[in-house]
C-alpha cells in the first residue's frame, strides 16, 4: 500500500465518522461521541503506513500491534479495520446484534485485527507492554502502539504500568491519550486533577508530547519519529463528538443514540451527503 496524502487520510476519516454514526443509529448502541474522538489517531495507525499492519495476514507474528484501551470506542476500532481490509465492510451491518462478532466492547479475536479484550479500562497499556517486552525477548523489532482515554489516567493500573515501561526502556512502544476533558459523568480534570498531564507522564519516564489530536500531519508524525530513548507518548488534545457540530463537546453524546435524521444530517457536515 502506499502512503496516502494527509488530504486522502483526512477523507478516510471523514467516511469512517459517517460509518461509525450510522453503525450507532442501526444498532442501537451508545458511546458514540467518545468513538468519533479517537478516530483520526486510529486512521493514522492502520492508513499512514507509519505502522507495519497486515490485513492479509493479521496474525503475522512480525506486525506492529495497535490496541484501543478505550473499548467502549469498538465501532471506530470495527470501521477502521474494515476499511484497511481485514474483513468485508458488510459484516459491519452485523455491529451488536444477535450472534454477531463485532459486540459493544471487543473481546480477544472477535475478528481479524482485535488484539485483545479491551473495555474494562485500565489494561490496555499494560497489555500491550507486554506485548514490547516479548518482542525484546524474541527478538522480533515490531512496536506497539496503545491508544488510552483520558479516564484511563484515573487508574493506578496505568501508571503502574507507565513505570515499568521507563524501568524497562521499552523503546518500541508508543502511547497516545484521546484527551477529550469528558468521562462519563463530568469533566476530566474536574473528577481527578489529571493536569499537568504531559508533564506527569515525563516525571514517569516518558518522553511526553502534546498536540492538537486532529491534527493528522502531527499524528502521522508522532508514529513515524524513530525510538527515543524512552516510552513515547503524545497526549492528543481531542473533541468528544468530532465531525458533528451538535455532537461537539457535548456528553450527552456518551449515552444517545442518534435518529435516522441526526444520521442525515452529520452526514451532511461530514461531506458524504
Amino acid at each position: 500500500m502506499s502512503r496516502p496524502s494527509i488530504s486522502e487520510l483526512e477523507r478516510i476519516a471523514a467516511e469512517m465518522r459517517g460509518e461509525v454514526i450510522g453503525m450507532s443509529h442501526r444498532a442501537d448502541t451508545p458511546h458514540l461521541g467518545s468513538a468519533l474522538s479517537c478516530v483520526d489517531m486510529l486512521v493514522a495507525c492502520y492508513f499512514s503506513g507509519a505502522l507495519h499492519v497486515t490485513p492479509a495476514n493479521p496474525r503475522d507474528p512480525d506486525r506492529d500491534r495497535v490496541i484501543l484501551s478505550k473499548g467502549h470506542a469498538a465501532m471506530s476500532l470495527y470501521t477502521a479495520l474494515a476499511y484497511r481490509g481485514y474483513f468485508p465492510r458488510e459484516d459491519l451491518l452485523t455491529f451488536n446484534r444477535e450472534g454477531s462478532r463485532f459486540q459493544e466492547h471487543p473481546g480477544p479475536h472477535t475478528a481479524p485485527g482485535v488484539e485483545v479484550a479491551t473495555g474494562s479500562l485500565g489494561h490496555g497499556l499494560a497489555v500491550g507492554l507486554g506485548m514490547a517486552l516479548a518482542a525484546r525477548s524474541l527478538g522480533k523489532s515490531y512496536r506497539v502502539a496503545a491508544i488510552i482515554s483520558d479516564g484511563e489516567c484515573n487508574e493506578g493500573s496505568t501508571w503502574e504500568a507507565a513505570l515499568f515501561a521507563a524501568a524497562n526502556k521499552l523503546t518500541n512502544v508508543v502511547a497516545m491519550v484521546d484527551y477529550n476533558k469528558w468521562q462519563a459523568t463530568g469533566r476530566s480534570d474536574e473528577v481527578l486533577a489529571l493536569n499537568p498531564l504531559r508533564e506527569k507522564w515525563a516525571a514517569f519516564g516518558w518522553d511526553a508530547v502534546e498536540f492538537d489530536g486532529h491534527h493528522m500531519q502531527a499524528l502521522v508524525d508522532f508514529l513515524s519519529a524513530p525510538p527515543s530513548e524512552r516510552p513515547r507518548i503524545a497526549i492528543c488534545h481531542t473533541v468528544k463528538g468530532k465531525g458533528c457540530s451538535f455532537m461537539e463537546d457535548d456528553n450527552n453524546w456518551h449515552y444517545r443514540v442518534p435518529t435516522a435524521e441526526e444520521v442525515e444530517k452529520a452526514r451532511k457536515e461530514l461531506g458524504l451527503a
